[in-house]
């Protein structure tokens, strides 16, 4: 408990992850170790627990929560595709600092999607964090919506402790994981068939924009499946 008797933090375990999942299939918020830093994280298809997100934060509607998940597998449950040739990327990047930008079908369910505008189908920035222990969590409570466990503008969290001094007992459980490795920003790429290789590089992380294009090549080039 972090002292006012509202909010659990637990190590992860069996029954913790057994806790999370519930918490997230009855719309709660949890607080994970990922890959980089801890992150607050809801049910995506999950309207009022999204806001409850943007809320806590303070974070501008208009900058979009990632979407985590286990595999790539997960994408078609979520009516999400990946356009070539960032399927081909992801296969090479994920899991790991490489963020692609998936379209979503008319089936999508996601409460997260962005530029929905003028009837485009939405988009939807993914990433499978490079972290057994992350991807633990994920097996347990399906695909996450998530966004750093601080304050806007505030340093983020690498520690449970500093999650729980951002949010205290606005969130339902606290899974700790130890320390995470601090911000790492990954590579956002997405589709755009009129590019260069296929593809535009919407942020450059730590995977250099070179290191996306030679891979492109090395698999026989930007375009095709």
């Amino acid at each position: 408990m972090n002292g006012d008797g509202m909010s659990a933090t637990r190590k992860v375990t069996d029954e913790s992850l057994a806790q999370a999942a519930r918490i997230i299939h009855d719309g709660g918020l949890i607080v994970i170790p990922t890959d980089t830093v801890y992150g607050v994280a809801c049910d995506p298809r999950n309207a009022a627990a999204i806001a409850r997100i943007y809320e806590l934060k303070r974070r501008p509607r208009y900058k979009a929560l990632q979407v985590l998940l286990d595999s790539t597998d997960q994408l078609d449950e979520l009516g999400l595709e990946l356009p070539s040739p960032l399927n081909r990327l992801s296969a090479a990047f994920l899991p790991g600092a490489f963020s692609p930008i998936a379209v979503a079908r008319p089936d999508c369910t996601l409460e997260t999607l962005a530029d929905t505008a003028e009837g485009r189908p939405g988009t939807q920035g993914i990433r499978i964090p490079n972290s057994a222990l992350c991807l633990e969590i994920l097996r347990a409570t399906g695909p996450l919506a998530a966004s750093s466990a601080n304050r806007s503008g505030d340093e983020s969290a690498q520690t449970v402790d500093e999650a729980v001094e951002a949010f205290g007992n606005q969130i339902d459980l606290y899974l700790d994981g130890g320390p995470t490795q601090g911000h790492i920003s990954s590579t956002v790429v997405k589709a755009d068939p009129y590019a260069r290789d296929g593809i535009e590089i919407l942020r450059e992380g730590v995977i250099p924009q070179s290191m996306i294009r030679k891979a492109l090549h090395l698999n026989g080039g930007g375009l095709g499946a």
